[in-house]
């Protein structure tokens, strides 16, 4: 999938170092940006890095309230959904940056934990490139239908199963189990191919303006669109399901 694949073993789990190091990365620069968002927080005038994360949760919370029938069942997700937005953003984000790193691991001779072989390549990788992680990610989304329908529903939740009519419950287990599965490709899918195209755009021939400088650019922007669009996508249908799960129509 990458230049480098490396593996590290716990027992009978397997770790992708790859993508476990930028899950990390990710996971640090939302701190970072959390950070510089409230650092100097106040109800008067805000700075600019206050008003963006406070659009961010404005912007979130309308998803919930467009979404949710009742905002007050919505209202819980709040936390969890503008999480998951930052996240899937940032991850999105970092197949976009060039790899400054390697030379330094290769010039330096630094192989500890084989950071030489993970941080290989032109650019960093986007932790949505690994089909584990967005799997992962909508397995959440799975877990939550499930905990938020029989908090509100109880066992009732599963009624919705036999309607119409009880051989319907077949139809209903597919489009069950199809709502994660379409939510960890759909985003795998579109991660994935963006970084493999920006890799074979580096790769052209001299004939392009300055070797392939522009049209990189120009898609390193639409990838930008593209992974922020991919973030909106995962977020919205996410709060989707929840509504579905927990409205009393449904």
């Amino acid at each position: 999938m990458h230049e480098a694949v490396v593996k590290w073993h716990l027992g009978t789990m397997t770790f992708h170092g790859k993508t476990l190091v930028m899950t990390w990365i990710a996971m640090a620069a939302i701190l970072v940006f959390c950070y510089l968002g409230v650092r100097n927080l106040t109800s008067g005038k805000p700075g600019k890095m206050q008003n963006v994360l406070e659009w961010i949760i404005d912007f979130v919370r309308g998803i919930i309230y467009d979404t949710i029938d009742d905002y007050e069942k919505g209202r819980p997700l709040l936390g969890y959904l503008l999480t998951l937005f930052l996240f899937v953003f940032f991850s999105n984000m970092l197949g976009l940056v060039p790899n400054l790193t390697f030379n330094l691991f290769e010039h330096f001779h630094i192989d500890f934990a084989q950071l030489d072989k993970i941080f290989e390549g032109p650019s960093f990788m986007s932790p949505t490139a690994d089909i584990n992680t967005t799997l992962a990610l909508a397995l959440l989304t799975l877990g939550l239908l499930l905990s938020l329908g029989l908090k509100h529903k109880k066992l009732h939740y599963f009624h919705h199963f036999i309607e119409p009519m009880p051989p319907f419950i077949i139809i209903h287990i597919i489009d069950f189990v199809a709502k994660p599965m379409t939510l960890a490709f759909r985003l795998f899918g579109n991660i994935f191919a963006g970084e493999v195209l920006i890799k074979v755009i580096l790769m052209l021939p001299g004939i392009w303006v300055f070797s392939g400088v522009i049209p990189d650019t120009i898609w390193l922007a639409f990838s930008f669109a593209i992974g922020a669009i991919q973030a909106y996508v995962f977020t919205v249908l996410t709060s989707v399901y929840v509504g579905q799960a927990v409205s009393e129509s449904h």
